[in-house]
C-alpha cells in the first residue's frame, strides 16, 4: 500500500467530493420539490391526473439510469431541432444533463415512496380531520403531507444512499467526480488499490454520514412508532 501516493492524491478526491455533492444535493433537492405535488396527483382518483404520472415512474423505473444518462447526453443531440432550439444551451452542458437524468431518476423513485406513505394514512386521520370542517387543501397541508413524509423516511433515506452511489456514472459524462478521480489517478499510477481502495472510503463515510443523519430524523419523527413508546403508552 502506497500511502505517499494516497496523500498525493487526496486533493484530488476532496475536488471530485465536492462535485460529487453538488451534483447529489441539486438532484434531490429538484427531485424532491417535484415529486411532492407528483406524488399527490399519483394518488389522486382522477385518472387524468395519476395515469400520466404512473407512466413517468414506470419508464424511468423500468429503464437504467445509466441508459437514461446517455439518451440525454449522447443522444438528444442527434436531432438537429434540439441543436438549433435555446435548449441546447443547456444541454451541451455535461453537468445539466448529469443533473437532468438524476433528478428524474429520483423523482420517479421518490414520487412512488410519497405515493405509498400517502396511501397509508390511517383512516381514522381522514375522519377526524373532515370532522372539524377542514377542506382538501387544509387536510393534505396539515394531515396528508406531514404524516405521509414522517412515514416516508426509511425508504427515502435507502433512495438518498443509492442517488449518493448512483453519482458514479457521471464519470461517463466527463464530470471529475470521486470515481472520475480514482480511475485518473489508476490510468497514471497503475495502483488500482490505493485508487479504488481510498474512493471506497470516501463513498463509505458518506453511506454511514447519511444513514447516521436518517436514523436521527427517524427516531425524533417516527419516536411515536416504536414498541418501547407503544409499551410505555400502554403502561
Amino acid at each position: 500500500m502506497d500511502f505517499d501516493l494516497i496523500a498525493a492524491s487526496l486533493p484530488e478526491f476532496w475536488a471530485g467530493l465536492k462535485v460529487t455533492l453538488a451534483l447529489l444535493a441539486i438532484s434531490l433537492v429538484s427531485g424532491f420539490v417535484f415529486s411532492v405535488p407528483l406524488a399527490i396527483a399519483r394518488v389522486s382518483s382522477r385518472w387524468w391526473l395519476s395515469k400520466p404520472v404512473w407512466l413517468f415512474t414506470y419508464v424511468v423505473r423500468g429503464t437504467p439510469l445509466l441508459v437514461q444518462l446517455f439518451m440525454i447526453y449522447f443522444g438528444l443531440p442527434q436531432f438537429e431541432f434540439i441543436r438549433e432550439s435555446a435548449a441546447w444551451v443547456f444541454l451541451k452542458s455535461p453537468w445539466f444533463c448529469a443533473w437532468l437524468a438524476f433528478m428524474l431518476n429520483t423523482t420517479a423513485y421518490t414520487t412512488e415512496i410519497f405515493a405509498g406513505a400517502l396511501r397509508a394514512t390511517p383512516v381514522g386521520d381522514l375522519e377526524a380531520a373532515r370532522s372539524l370542517g377542514l377542506g382538501s387543501f387544509d387536510i393534505y397541508r396539515r394531515i396528508l403531507l406531514p404524516g405521509a413524509l414522517r412515514r416516508a423516511l426509511p425508504q427515502y433515506g435507502n433512495e438518498v444512499v443509492m442517488m449518493m452511489h448512483a453519482t458514479s456514472i457521471a464519470s461517463t459524462v466527463t464530470l471529475v467526480e470521486l470515481t472520475r478521480v480514482a480511475r485518473d489517478v489508476y490510468a497514471n499510477h497503475l495502483m488500482p488499490v490505493e485508487a479504488f481502495g481510498t474512493v471506497a472510503v470516501f463513498y463509505f463515510v458518506l453511506t454511514f454520514t447519511i444513514v447516521g443523519l436518517f436514523k436521527l430524523l427517524e427516531r425524533r419523527y417516527l419516536r411515536h412508532l416504536s414498541p418501547r413508546t407503544a409499551t410505555q403508552q400502554t403502561a
